[in-house]
């Protein structure tokens, strides 16, 4: 019987954290890499009835470990459909049919708005890739989660450009944009942010096992707020993590701290 020989990762946890997020029955647009295989790891726990989408046209696949891209043939296995980006954004995420989104992006702000577009780099600036279909996912899902790695540039007061719009510039602001409510997570690999609507703004709820309050706010470039008594995450037992390691990522594509030399 395998046994594991190295206790979870930082971004093996953000993975775990991501997975319980989804519930029972939901349907989910996610991308390759963390995203992907959060939603994969709730499917085979959790969520057994989890509809997964691709962006790229992909309807309720059955993945084959493990996808480097949305046009990756080993996300199209045993689809219900192979459509196109257009089918997926416009024929189910802005007909409110897809339950979940999962975003990455350059820049998440005090407001949890996302910026995947254009960077200030002093007097300069920097082209990102863009939008792709997070603007789509971020103003018609009912809920977003966002997994990232924590840096103090990833998270400034104010994002340089607004690629996908979280609570925009405040309570009421999405109403006033004609979108609807938002629930929001942003889980990092020292903590998750959870979206306040009555304030529009991130609060600090949850802290990785070993993590403190001030290493947060090091790494962050906005003072969040911060819930009276912040939960810690709970680690994956062996059989979960066993099942992430062995089946679903075996060669540790998306986790280089977990690769032999």
């Amino acid at each position: 019987m395998t046994t594991i020989q190295t206790p979870v990762t930082p971004r093996e946890l953000l993975v775990f954290e991501g997975a319980r997020q989804i519930g029972a029955d939901e349907r989910i647009i996610a991308g390759t890499g963390l995203p992907l295989l959060a939603a994969l790891l709730a499917q085979r726990t959790t969520a057994p009835g989890l509809k997964l989408i691709i962006e790229s046209g992909v309807v309720f696949p059955e993945v084959v470990p493990t996808p480097i891209s949305v046009v990756d043939p080993r996300i199209m296995h045993s689809p219900s459909r192979l459509g196109s980006l257009l089918e997926v954004l416009g024929g189910f995420v802005q007909r409110g049919l897809v339950t979940t989104g999962f975003l990455g992006g350059a820049q998440i702000d005090a407001r949890a708005n996302l910026n995947s577009s254009w960077i200030r780099r002093g007097a300069e600036w920097v082209r990102l890739p863009g939008s792709g279909g997070a603007n789509d996912i971020g103003s018609h899902c009912a809920k977003v989660v966002v997994l990232t790695t924590h840096e103090k540039r990833r998270f400034p007061q104010h994002c340089d450009y607004v690629t996908t719009p979280g609570f925009l510039d405040g309570p009421g602001a999405r109403e006033r944009a004609g979108l609807g409510p938002l629930s929001v997570r942003v889980i990092t690999d020292l903590c998750v942010f959870s979206g306040d609507e009555s304030t529009g703004e991130l609060e600090l709820t949850a802290l990785m096992p070993g993590v403190e309050i001030e290493d947060v706010l090091e790494n962050t470039g906005f003072r969040p707020r911060i819930a009276a008594q912040p939960r810690v995450v709970t680690a994956p037992g062996e059989p979960e993590l066993l099942l992430l390691r062995e089946e679903l990522d075996p060669r540790a594509k998306y986790f280089p701290e977990r690769r032999t030399p």
